[in-house]
């Protein structure tokens, strides 16, 4: 993943769509912590278990899909290919888990229904990162830095702190 990083110093005035672009991250978050811990608490063994399953897995398809259609302002513009990626991957990974458990079970669909899953994920990680303000890190990322200035991110806890912009592309 090759990632593109903008920092340096000298605040910016509070800009609304940057407000609003911030605020939609948060709810795409708090929701994907919502669909991780709804799906974990699922019983397998219950008859209703791959219906409970996949039901959250369409969810999350149309939340990652929100957050993908999301009008990216120009201090994040470097993630708008990533985001794109992680609905992406995500609509696969919803396509194929579908095709392991609609019908007979098909472990090979399940496998890379998972891969896929995997990856929308990954790339929901890296954007988080850039929204705080993080160099994104892990395998195959490298980051290269642009220009300098200051920008506003979304922190742990939903305040601005001054940050970095990021362009990442994941191979």
């Amino acid at each position: 993943m090759a990632v593109s990083m903008l920092s340096g110093c000298g605040k910016k005035a509070t800009d609304p769509a940057l407000e609003e672009y911030k605020a939609s991250m948060t709810q795409f978050y708090d929701q994907l912590t919502f669909y991780d811990n709804s799906i974990n608490a699922i019983d397998p063994e219950s008859d209703g278990a791959k219906t409970e399953l996949l039901g959250y897995l369409d969810q999350m398809n149309e939340t990652y899909k929100t957050m993908a259609a999301a009008t990216i302002p120009d201090e994040f513009s470097g993630i708008s290919d990533i985001a794109l990626e992680a609905a992406d991957y995500m609509d696969k990974a919803n396509e194929f888990y579908h095709q392991a458990y609609d019908n007979e079970f098909d472990n090979d669909s399940e496998a890379l229904a998972a891969q896929y899953y995997q990856r929308a994920n990954n790339r929901a990680l890296v954007i988080l990162q850039v929204l705080h303000g993080e160099v994104p890190e892990g395998e195959g990322i490298s980051v290269e830095t642009q220009s300098t200035y200051e920008i506003s991110t979304i922190n742990s806890d939903g305040d601005s702190e001054e940050g970095t912009e990021t362009e990442a592309q994941q191979e």
